[in-house]
């Protein structure tokens, strides 16, 4: 296979399944597999590493078994990309990468996004000490959501023992936002703000708590924060009161984000995390983690392609 066919099928294989491209151009997918691995190798020895400044970090599951990849992306605006994926999500995982780019890069590094995860945070620590960790708006979020969820649960089971539908369909009409809601979760959600139960103090809790993004005054925010815990805290809902105890636990962190605000966009790897789950899908048939992490620098990495002398694409 010459390397001006390996090219016209690796760019391909962006636009199409690695099966698709197969079938189209009737060869098999581990021909594809190695004209993308070609493509790969070559962008990852020519890439610029140069100008970063910010970056993004999270674990992706993959397969079956509690497997993990840790992603590390960078954020600069312009230039979002994948920079880095390796196994697992320990601190040994993230020290590696550290590691590969450089103590010159990593003094370089002013801001750092990351979710709650204590290895992460470790790593980061020992090799990164001086940038900016900001806590990752939407993982916080996210874990509101999950306390919202256990507490409907649990409310929905004890009211459905009684013979009452009380929280029927009530899960998205809680669980999203208020502008995110179809017209019928509207109305569902009109319904239950009207009583007195334990799924709806949570829910007001959490969208009372939103307005901390909105402080422009870090020590207003602040002392908002600490309110809030103070009030949860108080309150009879476990799984809200677990959330108040992370925010109070990790709130140098969070407030980190005042620091940063307008500099990183809110859920900028969330959003390249979707991306890559959708190449994920994608790549179906890929056999080992190896396969897989060559398919997400493929799509994610921004590599340069090789020098090619024909315009096959």
């Amino acid at each position: 296979m010459t390397n001006d066919y390996k090219l016209f099928l690796g760019r391909w294989a962006r636009r199409l399944s690695w099966s698709e491209t197969a079938q189209v151009f009737r060869t098999s997918w581990d021909t594809v597999y190695r004209a993308v691995s070609y493509m790969v190798e070559y962008g990852l020895k020519h890439r610029s590493l140069e100008g970063i400044t910010q970056l993004g970090i999270d674990e992706i599951a993959v397969f079956k078994g509690h497997k993990y990849l840790t992603m590390v992306y960078q954020l600069n605006a312009g230039v979002r990309r994948l920079l880095w994926c390796g196994s697992d999500r320990k601190t040994d995982t993230l020290l590696t990468f550290f590691k590969e780019f450089g103590q010159e890069r990593c003094d370089r590094i002013e801001y750092l996004c990351t979710d709650m995860w204590a290895p992460f945070l470790d790593a980061i620590r020992q090799c990164a000490p001086k940038a900016l960790n900001i806590l990752d708006r939407f993982h916080i979020m996210k874990k509101f959501g999950e306390a919202i969820d256990q507490i409907r649960r649990e409310e929905h089971k004890a009211f459905k023992a009684e013979g009452e539908s009380v929280l029927e369909k009530a899960r998205w009409a809680l669980l999203k936002r208020p502008e995110n809601l179809t017209e019928n979760q509207t109305a569902r959600l009109a319904d239950l703000l009207k009583l007195n139960i334990q799924s709806v103090k949570a829910y007001l809790l959490r969208e009372d708590f939103q307005r901390f993004w909105e402080f422009k005054n870090a020590s207003v925010a602040g002392r908002f924060l600490d309110s809030w815990c103070k009030r949860t805290m108080r309150t009879k809902l476990e799984p809200m009161k677990k959330v108040a105890k992370m925010l109070q636990n990790h709130k140098p962190l969070i407030m980190n984000w005042f620091a940063a605000k307008g500099t990183l966009s809110s859920g900028a790897v969330e959003g390249l995390n979707l991306k890559a789950k959708l190449t994920m899908r994608k790549a179906f048939g890929f056999r080992s983690t190896g396969s897989l992490k060559i398919a997400l620098y493929h799509t994610l990495g921004k590599l340069p392609d090789p020098p090619g002398t024909h315009g096959f694409s």
